[in-house]
């Protein structure tokens, strides 16, 4: 039987039918209404006396703290230093991670050599050995940068690794059936591939520099966003201890919005983006 006996509808050949694009406003609730409903509850919740003001003060007077804060320069100056005490464990976390992983990943006899020792230290916990680095580095920069480094450090390196292993073979059989030497092959096909999944590295080290920079921050400091943290749950300050976690939080918002605006920079090819 054939569709002009069915009489069905044919479709055309081309691209396929897409919904009206969703108005603007609908678009925003319903990827941050569970957030707004949440921030709403809260503020009603702690105002009406349904939960502890102390425990959980409105979002109105965290903000005021947040605002007193920044104006009067104090939480400025902790930004600034939390900043660079991340971004100094971040980048040399990159700078080690990426090059290891691509070397892993390409040779077998680095990875079989390498692989035992990593996945040693991997299962250790970076706050675990914060003791051993302070006994090692001392109480300074040195021992909180480096306890950040060595946690962001694994997931790019194993989402480096995982991301060159993920190269399809097929391409890399076809450049060197063209003649492209192995160098040539690492630049134009491994390297290229291999950039989103090292894209999801990099999102989850800043993630695991900004958490463990509050964790370093509580030992031994008088400046940053963690010993804001601990310095106002000690003194009770709590609008204040909200503000600075909440600080925290947009930090790492706009961490992996960078990365992934850089991501879709140099990914245009991929059209899973995070």
């Amino acid at each position: 039987m054939s569709l002009e006996t069915l009489d069905l509808p044919r479709r055309r050949s081309g691209s396929p039918r897409r919904g009206l694009p969703m108005p603007p406003v609908a678009g925003f609730l319903s990827r941050y209404g569970l957030v707004l409903v949440f921030l709403v509850l809260w503020q009603l919740s702690s105002t009406l006396g349904w939960i502890s003001p102390a425990v959980f003060p409105p979002l109105d007077r965290i903000a005021a703290a947040l605002w007193q804060g920044l104006a009067s320069g104090a939480l400025v100056d902790d930004i600034a230093i939390s900043l660079q005490r991340a971004g100094l464990a971040f980048f040399g976390a990159v700078g080690l991670g990426i090059p290891l992983g691509l070397l892993m990943g390409q040779l077998r006899p680095a990875e079989r050599a390498l692989d035992p020792i990593l996945q040693l230290f991997r299962q250790t916990s970076a706050l675990a050995l914060y003791p051993v680095f302070i006994l090692l580095l001392g109480l300074g920069e040195a021992s909180k940068v480096f306890v950040i480094f060595w946690a962001t450090l694994f997931p790019i390196l194993l989402a480096t690794i995982g991301g060159v292993k993920e190269v399809d073979r097929k391409l890399i059989e076809m450049a060197r059936s063209y003649g492209a030497s192995q160098l040539q092959i690492f630049r134009r096909v491994v390297l290229p591939a291999s950039v989103p999944a090292i894209f999801v590295g990099l999102r989850l080290s800043a993630t695991t520099a900004l958490l463990l920079l509050i964790a370093a921050e509580m030992i031994g400091t008088n400046k940053g966003i963690g010993f804001q943290v601990m310095n106002a749950q000690y003194n009770f300050q709590i609008p204040l201890m909200f503000a600075a976690i909440f600080l925290m939080a947009g930090l790492g918002l706009a961490a992996n919005a960078v990365l992934i605006w850089l991501q879709r920079r140099l990914c245009r090819w991929s059209l899973d983006q995070a």
